[in-house]
């Protein structure tokens, strides 16, 4: 039996469930245009970008969204990708500059999680120098503000054919609403719900269904903090394990192989459930949910990703 926190973590979430049955509930409960790339090293339209040497020379880092904390090693740390100086080092305390393609107010903070009295905003279309208290002392950044969506608009720019660009992620612990690069979320939450040692085919299985479950909630949230601002999922249990910079080689490799991979069922995303064991997850077990390690097992005897998902989740097609 595993007993990693990794794997036993997501039974709450069947507890979770239950108890919104038992009140009648169910079962678990925006993001402006894609006109950025991935992470890719280019400063482009849509992006905030730091630049590991002054005006704007160097290495870039780019991002879609906000970043509680980039980490501080590698593979897992948010790093400088584009070429020049500093490339492939972590970002964190080694940014001089700074260039905001995107349309909203971003602010770079001193501390992680958005912390600290130091802090520096950059309009949108603002470049320039970190003030001397930031230069090389940055340990995270937030989107403040859009002209349309705000970062916490209840909008999203997905649809059943095409993932959201972000997610609207609660911090439950820090209290925050984030919006976050929606491939960056699935990257940062498969390492906390598979384990990374894992078969190839599994992590597949299981990049397809964290995907699809956070792609379902983006298309039908209605949640909302006590003082009213939107969010898509929580960042544990009542949604999916979400770790900025847990992300991990192979996890990672295994959502690229799969990006373009979605499950629908009657034309419609399908909401990907997925909990620890078969014993777990016991009467959940009825063709909505996929257990984590018996997708390890089928891998270890051969089973491609596509077989293990037709095989917990019925009626479903796989789409490319």
């Amino acid at each position: 039996m595993i007993v990693s926190p990794r794997i036993t973590r997501p039974i709450s979430r069947l507890a979770a469930a239950a108890a919104a049955l038992a009140l009648g509930g169910a079962v678990l409960t925006t993001a402006p245009p894609a006109s950025a790339a991935g992470r890719d090293g280019v400063c482009q339209s849509g992006e905030f970008c730091y630049y590991f040497n002054s005006n704007n020379k160097g290495s870039v880092s780019d991002f879609t969204g906000s970043v509680a904390n980039y980490a501080t090693q590698q593979p897992t740390c948010y790093d400088f990708k584009g070429p020049g100086n500093g490339k492939g080092k972590c970002i964190k305390n080694s940014a001089a500059s700074v260039w905001n393609r995107s349309g909203k107010t971003v602010r770079v903070y001193f501390n992680s999680n958005f912390g600290g009295s130091v802090y520096q905003d950059f309009k949108p279309g603002a470049r320039g120098n970190l003030k001397p208290a930031l230069k090389n002392q940055n340990a995270s950044h937030r989107f403040l503000s859009s002209t349309s969506p705000s970062p916490t608009a209840c909008k999203t720019d997905g649809t059943h054919s095409r993932p959201p660009t972000t997610i609207l992620v609660y911090r439950k612990s820090i209290d925050q609403v984030e919006r976050v690069d929606f491939k960056t979320y699935v990257k940062n939450v498969l390492p906390n719900e598979w384990r990374s040692h894992w078969p190839r085919e599994s992590l597949r299985a299981g990049a397809v269904a964290v995907k699809n479950y956070g792609w379902y909630w983006a298309l039908h949230s209605t949640r909302k903090t006590s003082d009213g601002r939107c969010f898509d999922v929580y960042d544990h249990t009542f949604s999916q394990v979400y770790k900025p910079g847990s992300a991990t080689a192979a996890t990672n490799a295994a959502v690229d192989a799969t990006w373009r991979t979605r499950l629908t069922r009657n034309g419609k995303i399908f909401q990907a459930q997925y909990c620890a064991t078969t014993t777990a997850c016991g009467m959940w077990v009825n063709g909505d949910w996929m257990s984590q390690t018996g997708s390890r097992d089928k891998a270890k005897a051969g089973w491609s990703h596509s077989r293990i998902l037709r095989a917990y989740y019925r009626g479903i097609a796989i789409k490319s």
